[in-house]
């Protein structure tokens, strides 16, 4: 059973929005951190965003503004608006459990100009 299941991503236009979600295992109880990375084909992987268990939210640079991060329970998600060719990537959930980190299988992201 895989502790985190993305779902999502597709094609989308330039401009256009997408929302991603993530759903935690239940046997995931409690968390340090939640959020979202992002690689592209040739580049490392980045922090897209994050939320924390008090509800503290971090934004990547070039995301900021554009994409929101939210969760309820176990449910993670990411809005993305305004979508530019450049947010082209494989997005993978994230959830940090004190030393130990989970990772979704990736969901992909395509936006045509």
């Amino acid at each position: 059973q895989e502790e985190l299941v993305e779902s999502g991503g597709g094609l989308v236009q330039a401009g256009g929005s997408l929302t991603l979600t993530c759903v935690a295992s239940s046997r995931i109880t409690w968390f340090t951190a939640m959020g979202w990375y992002r690689q592209a084909p040739g580049k490392q992987r980045e922090l897209v965003a994050s939320i924390s268990s008090s509800g503290r939210t971090n934004y990547g640079v070039s995301v900021a503004g554009r994409f929101t991060i939210s969760r309820d329970k176990n449910t993670l998600w990411l809005q993305m608006n305004s979508l530019k060719p450049e947010d082209t990537a494989n997005y993978y959930c994230n959830v940090d459990v004190w030393s130990t980190s989970y990772w979704g299988q990736g969901t992909q992201v395509t936006v045509s100009s």
